[in-house]
């Protein structure tokens, strides 16, 4: 992980460094730092302006290498507003500072050091730019023998004489431990199978207790005393033991406040049991637990950045395998809530899973709300793509808060239907109700089949098969594991606090 440190701007920057000089817009002309190196390059940077038409919006960039002895490269990094843009200010700055990132990282000059230089419009802005530069530095190398150095290591971001280190490193306090969550949530979903399962993942939350969480722990034969049934039917065909595990977080006033809820499907991989997936592609289904990591990230951020709630995080950690133990189709299981499911499809297990939880959590500790996160359809991936997780609810204000918070955070949901109609689909003739419904609508069907789970309790779904993991790199995320809903619910809970 990138090191960010805060400084005052001086001449000696200047001296063996790569710099990238941030540009609020098309004032930028006017800006004293801007003027300072247009002045120490003898009138070439307001030459190369006027020939590329730079004018400092978001998405623009401008590269000069070597333009003088002691500036080993020099970029101009467009980060104002463009018009009727829908962007955040915080996502717009994240971007410029993902581009500056990468930019200092394309030209692989090592031997300098890199500065990004902060106007004085931004100074009080600096913190999301720095958020975006460590967003986009994350690399999973971790099983490559000959691992690629990543560079910069280090950005010092330099402010105007005035600025409030105090007040900014403050800020950057915050956001340190977003990116700490997210990478976390990373991390764990580009884990391989063999690495990270049910009791791997289990002892990684466990490490976490030290930030000051509360960790509880269901095995097997608690779960089974319990009444777990539908998500003990997923774990029957794997060797590898089942868990539950409750994460707490406790940072409101009144410790009896009703917390907040944040259940995570966590299939460590998934084969698709007897209704095995095809062969081709089946080596993602190691991240079948990315709504479960998001939901550890998230908690991790709270405890981090001492949020002033009372939070809850559950996952169920399972492995869904092909053995002479694994559950059939048509096997019927009874759930904690006491209701029956007959078990059309195994490869339909993410829902198993989530019943129980969701249940428990309802019963257990009474929460104010539940969302859950889950990589559960690939249905939502054909209606929505890659840009947006689809968001089901019980509770219209809940769903408008988390579109909102999404659009905050840059991690965008998709407000989906639901009904009685749908939810007539799921029924059962001899159990109280199925696990699959048929095709058509086969997400919402998913959703329908959840809320059965959830009583009157204020609930979201947020299915993110098609957010979790990137097959390119977009503005601050690699190719691979996204961290998606670290962000969005940071955002959800941070709008809570005010």
């Amino acid at each position: 992980m990138i090191s960010i440190s805060f400084e005052k701007f001086s001449d000696q920057h200047c001296e063996k460094s790569a710099l990238a000089l941030f540009c609020d817009g098309a004032n930028f002309i006017h800006d004293e730092y801007y003027q300072q190196l247009n002045n120490l390059l003898q009138g070439r940077l307001e030459k190369a302006v006027s020939m590329q038409e730079f004018n400092g919006v978001t998405g623009q960039s401008l590269q000069l290498i070597a333009p003088t002895d002691s500036i080993a490269q020099l970029h101009l990094i467009g980060c104002g507003a463009k018009d009727k843009s829908t962007v955040s200010d915080i996502i717009r700055l994240q971007h410029a500072g993902s581009d500056a990132f990468q930019a200092l990282r394309e030209t692989k000059i090592k031997n300098a050091k890199a500065y990004f230089i902060i106007p004085q419009t931004l100074a009080e802005q600096s913190a999301p730019i720095a958020l975006g530069a460590r967003l986009k530095a994350y690399n999973f190398s971790l099983y490559q023998s000959d691992k690629k150095e990543i560079y910069p290591q280090e950005i010092s971001i330099l402010l105007p004489q005035n600025a409030s280190l105090t007040q900014i490193e403050a800020q950057w306090a915050e956001f340190e431990a977003l990116s700490e969550g997210v990478y976390l949530a990373r991390n764990l979903v580009s884990e391989p199978a063999n690495v990270l399962y049910p009791e791997s993942f289990r002892a990684r939350i466990e490490a976490l207790e030290p930030l000051g969480l509360e960790i509880d722990v269901l095995d097997r034969a608690a779960m089974a005393s319990l009444g777990f049934g539908a998500l003990l039917g997923v774990a029957q065909g794997s060797n590898k033991p089942p868990y539950t595990v409750i994460i707490r977080y406790q940072g409101a006033t009144d410790k009896d406040e009703a917390p907040l809820a944040f259940i995570g499907k966590g299939v460590t991989f998934d084969s698709g049991g007897i209704s095995i997936k095809p062969a081709a592609g089946m080596e993602d289904m190691k991240t079948d637990m990315g709504g479960a990591a998001a939901v550890v990230g998230l908690m991790s951020v709270l405890a981090r950045r001492k949020a002033k709630i009372n939070a809850i995080g559950v996952v169920g950690l399972v492995e869904n395998m092909v053995s002479g133990d694994a559950q059939r189709p048509g096997d019927v299981v009874k759930s904690y809530s006491g209701q029956t499911i007959e078990v059309q499809n195994t490869d339909a297990e993410g829902r198993l899973v989530l019943a129980d939880l969701l249940s428990y959590t309802k019963d257990k500790y009474a929460p104010s709300l539940m969302v859950n996160l889950a990589t559960l359809t690939g249905a939502i991936v054909v209606a929505l793509g890659t840009d947006y997780a689809g968001l089901f609810s019980n509770d219209s204000t809940l769903s408008t808060e988390l579109k909102q918070a999404g659009e905050k955070a840059g991690e965008k949901l998709w407000p989906m239907p639901m009904g009685e109609s749908y939810n007539r689909r799921i029924d059962s003739d001899i159990a109280d109700m199925k696990n699959i419904g048929g095709r058509p609508g086969s997400s919402i069907l998913a959703a329908e089949f959840l809320k059965r789970f959830v009583g009157d309790t204020s609930w979201a779904h947020l299915d993110i098969a098609g957010t979790a993991w990137c097959d390119k790199a977009g503005p601050c995320i690699p190719k691979g594991a996204s961290g998606f809903g670290v962000q969005l619910l940071n955002q959800f809970v941070a709008d809570r606090e005010h």
